[in-house]
């Protein structure tokens, strides 16, 4: 749990309830709600993966609004046949769409959950579960034990499950909570993002670093207006949802480029793009966090929908950037549409604005929860000299004042 801990989002979980709604000849009926507590990391598509081992001999008879992913031995059963009999069973969500009397409130979304800070109303995803084999009251049921969850890959750790008081059932007899949490670590052992940067006062650009999200997949990509990336199928995701990128000296699914564009006198203006590299990914309802000591005083985001994200209530300086729904809430994959922008005017503040020193730059960005590999401090677009600055500014104050002698 302690390499699980976000300083951006230090309260973020996934928590799953479950509550016994009623008693059966020889087991319970479960209601199983799954709440994603995490401010910008939701679970994308091909969705959640939950599963746990039983503490006895438990099976389910049943499901509504999800299924197992196999059944296993149920040869011992005669006539009526549960629905799975795996001491550790794999429950996934159903698609959208099923007949009506499959369905469950909150179910068949075919596993995607929204960050609670993006959508609240798509962030829970439920099921029910009738369970036998099983105690027959709150004093003989055993807690299910070792909960895993995928969503989809790895990443989340989850707790032993606790009984609780039922907060949505009032007939619930006995109800216990999982909560589960995401490490970057356990995820991938290389980020999945990487930040560029350029700015109006220096011509270079500072690209991702090499290798930024690890190069294991350079002799699998992708040349760009290559033969092959117009080929067609080169969309079609796998099963194991492997990544097929386009060839770069990054080799990352996703780079964010941030560009200080403008300076005014009391605002200052930065664009910043989201670049999909990935042939076979589509990123739906997408969220990037940025950390910046200026996100304090976002005076327009333009067309990206956004919010402050206030961890710490005397710190308020991180953000969260995401589509507008049916405009660009899809990022689509790699390719000539396969990108993202959006403009922030910041009104500056007089204390700490500066260009110096890389400030106008952030210190954290994330992408779908991740945190994305920046460039080296020393190689950020820098200030011109300043001492030609001041040459140019002396020259001029003297050619001003020659003029206003010749006019007297």
């Amino acid at each position: 749990f302690l390499a699980a801990y976000d300083p951006l989002d230090p309260t973020g979980n996934i928590t799953i309830k479950w509550d016994v709604v009623s008693w059966t000849a020889d087991g319970y009926v479960a209601s199983v709600t799954m709440s994603n507590f995490q401010m910008y990391r939701s679970i994308v598509s091909p969705g959640w993966t939950l599963g746990w081992q039983w503490a006895k001999k438990e099976v389910i008879w049943s499901m509504v609004g999800a299924q197992t992913t196999e059944q296993g031995d149920c040869s011992k059963f005669k006539g009526n046949v549960p629905h799975c009999c795996l001491r550790k069973p794999v429950v996934v969500d159903l698609f959208p769409g099923v007949p009506y009397n499959q369905q469950f409130s909150n179910c068949c979304k075919a596993g995607v959950v929204s960050a609670w800070g993006q959508d609240p109303s798509s962030s829970v995803s439920a099921f029910q579960v009738s369970v036998g084999v099983a105690g027959t009251s709150n004093k003989t049921v055993k807690l299910p034990m070792n909960f895993t969850l995928l969503g989809p890959g790895l990443g989340y750790t989850c707790g032993p499950a606790k009984v609780v008081p039922s907060t949505v059932y009032l007939t619930a007899d006995l109800t216990w909570n999982v909560t589960c949490t995401y490490s970057q670590f356990l995820a991938a052992k290389n980020p999945k993002c990487c930040v560029s940067f350029s700015s109006f006062y220096n011509q270079s650009i500072t690209p991702c670093p090499k290798c930024a999200c690890g190069c294991q997949n350079k002799n699998n990509c992708v040349v760009s207006d290559s033969k092959q990336a117009h080929k067609k199928g080169i969309n079609t995701p796998r099963k194991d949802n492997a990544p097929l990128l386009q060839c770069t000296h990054h080799m990352c699914p996703i780079r964010v480029h941030w560009h200080v564009k403008l300076n005014y006198k009391d605002y200052w203006r930065v664009k910043i793009a989201v670049t999909n590299f990935n042939y076979r990914m589509n990123y739906t309802q997408w969220t990037l966090v940025a950390q910046h000591p200026n996100l304090n005083a976002v005076t327009q985001v333009f067309s990206f929908d956004y919010k402050p994200l206030v961890p710490y209530e005397a710190i308020n300086d991180t953000g969260m950037f995401y589509g507008m729904k049916f405009y660009n809430d899809l990022l689509m994959e790699a390719g000539p549409q396969g990108n993202v922008q959006s403009e922030v005017l910041l009104r500056k503040n007089k204390d700490t604005f500066t260009f110096k020193h890389g400030w106008a730059f952030p210190r954290k960005v994330y992408f779908n929860g991740d945190e994305c590999l920046l460039p080296p401090p020393d190689a950020y677009p820098f200030l011109p000299n300043s001492a030609k600055v001041n040459s140019i500014t002396i020259s001029t104050m003297v050619v001003s004042a020659l003029l206003f002698l010749f006019i007297i």
